[in-house]
């Protein structure tokens, strides 16, 4: 593993860092904030999903994370949002390839040898965590914007014992009925829809739901609400008597200004459970 940069930041330290994969078959990049009390012990995960065309760096700078992370003693990490390099497959579309893995893994060619994001968020990441960092990763929980959104979602439902909290930023709510989605999916597992359904959080909430907080925020003047479909998402909440909160917020658009407005009530959300 490779220090990329660390920086002082509310008392406590956001690190880049770089290491090598061996499910997605080369490097990886990824952001990790660490608070003061992580110098006396280990302490809780948060994980902040990234969306289309993003880096580890967007959330990380953008975001207004780190000071309500500091407040609780709660680490922040940051993934990249898919494998990248000259030998990694990548399409001229914004929406596929480099920057667009959507959180699963691909058995499909040419992605399959290297988009396994599923994997790397679930597995490999957290056990690099461990092994290298003052985190409990026995106290995780998870959130993410727009294609991150969904991530979260859908990691969350996937696995309900592993993440004591789940929230979004204007998440792509149904992708099996959305162009941010049929493409994409269609690309990575294959033509058949039932590949699907677990990476699909309309359709895991009709079916498992989620056994803990969860906190959706959606802007009404989101540019992209055709494609992100957050009404389905929200009937299927009700169809299964949810807990939990989908908010429209008057005005706010897909953008981390967006984010940064609600950030604190989401982390407030989740030390509470991590804490619990």
């Amino acid at each position: 593993m490779k220090m990329v940069s660390v920086n002082r930041c509310f008392d406590g330290v956001q690190g880049v860092y770089s290491a090598p994969s061996k499910v997605c078959g080369g490097d990886m990049t990824f952001g990790l904030f660490l608070p003061a009390e992580a110098q006396d012990g280990p302490v809780p995960v948060l994980w902040f999903l990234s969306g289309l065309t993003c880096t580890h760096e967007n959330a990380m700078t953008k975001a207004g994370a780190q000071i309500w992370a500091a407040e609780q003693g709660i680490a922040l990490v940051f993934p990249d949002t898919s494998p990248r390099g000259e030998t990694v497959a990548n399409d001229e579309a914004y929406d596929l390839g480099q920057g667009a893995g959507f959180y699963v893994n691909a058995t499909q060619n040419p992605w399959a040898p290297n988009f396994q994001m599923w994997d790397y968020i679930t597995e490999e990441l957290p056990n690099l965590l461990a092994k290298n960092f003052s985190v409990d990763t026995d106290r995780q929980s998870i959130m993410g914007h727009s294609m991150g959104g969904h991530g979260a979602l859908t990691i969350a439902m996937n696995l309900p014992d592993r993440y004591r909290s789940v929230s979004a930023f204007a998440p792509i709510a149904h992708p099996s009925q959305s162009e941010w989605g049929r493409k994409q999916l269609t690309a990575y597992l294959g033509k058949d829809e039932a590949n699907w359904a677990k990476h699909d959080a309309t359709l895991l909430m009709h079916d498992v739901g989620f056994n803990g907080p969860l906190l959706i925020d959606q802007g009404t003047d989101d540019q992209f609400l055709d494609l992100l479909k957050p009404e389905a998402l929200a009937e299927a909440m009700f169809a299964r008597r949810q807990a939990g909160v989908l908010r429209m917020q008057k005005g706010y658009d897909h953008s981390y200004y967006m984010i940064s407005t609600f950030m604190e009530e989401h982390i407030a959300l989740h030390a509470e459970a991590l804490y619990q």
